[in-house]
């Protein structure tokens, strides 16, 4: 049985899910996306992703094609339809379909569609192992705070993790590490100290970091937002990733030097139950 996917108002079987070659998506990457985490049947951080959502269509000048409620219901829909009880739902929403010209059109047809990913989010073998990772030059463009389809540097990440035979990779810019391909960047030190970048135009705001932040308060862990270089993070005691389809997801590798003894370390097996249960319990 395929996917029932949402196309523009409708719910149809992925085969017959269909848009247009002049979709500005598919043109310019002119169109913005979110993921959100399903655990049992259940949405994690939905207000927070539809918050960045609403942040990327306003610096954007797009409009958002249909009410914040017909959202929620697509979302609902989806889960029910596919019988998700754990995975993730993607959400792409484009400035429509037009004539090809780089200026904005006016009263394009905008496209919105959506799909569901059967994915295990809270006990994937990687989490209890930990991934390696490499480091690369960041070659993105300078507005990575807004969550575009255009994706391709990312991609290339990505695939140079994947010849490299590691879990993924860490741009990095001026010596600095800025994100993951797909993930913001966390090391500790000292064992109990947190680093992350602080947000700004360099680094998507991911939400799952935005939830970190707040549970590393709770559990008493000291959180610094500055900057980090590759040195510090291959010298840090513990490091991590977070995302909507890995939540903490434990690095035990930078570059071939071990972090940590080369085992996810206390800090980080601690945010991601904390975060496990608050996702649980929602």
């Amino acid at each position: 049985m395929s996917r029932i996917v949402y196309v523009n108002g409708n719910y149809v079987p992925e085969e017959e899910a269909k848009i247009s070659i002049f979709d500005r998506a598919f043109l310019f990457a002119d169109g913005i996306y979110e993921v959100t985490a399903v655990i049992d049947g259940k949405l994690v951080d939905y207000e927070p992703h539809m918050e960045r959502l609403h942040r990327s269509l306003r610096e954007l000048d797009m409009a958002q094609p249909i009410t914040d409620a017909d959202l929620r219901e697509m979302h609902e829909q989806l889960v029910e339809r596919n019988n998700i009880s754990q995975g993730l739902i993607y959400m792409q929403i484009t400035r429509g379909v037009a004539e090809r010209d780089f200026s904005y059109p006016e009263d394009a047809a905008q496209t919105l569609i959506a799909f569901t990913q059967v994915k295990d989010l809270v006990d994937p073998p990687a989490a209890k192992t930990g991934i390696s990772i490499i480091t690369i030059p960041d070659i993105r463009w300078k507005r990575r705070d807004i969550k575009t389809t255009g994706m391709l540097a990312q991609a290339m990440g990505k695939q140079a993790a994947k010849e490299a035979g590691v879990g993924d990779a860490w741009m990095v810019e001026d010596g600095y590490v800025t994100e993951g391909t797909s993930n913001t960047a966390f090391i500790v030190l000292d064992e109990n100290r947190l680093i992350t970048r602080p947000l700004s135009n360099s680094i998507l705001a991911g939400i799952t970091r935005r939830t970190i932040l707040k549970l590393a308060e709770t559990g008493e862990i000291t959180v610094e937002e500055r900057p980090f270089t590759v040195e510090e993070a291959k010298s840090a005691s513990e490091a991590f990733l977070t995302s909507a389809s890995t939540f903490v997801m434990p690095i035990v590798e930078i570059d071939g030097e071990m972090i940590g003894g080369g085992q996810p370390g206390p800090v980080t097996r601690k945010l991601r139950g904390m975060y496990l249960e608050e996702a649980k319990n929602a």
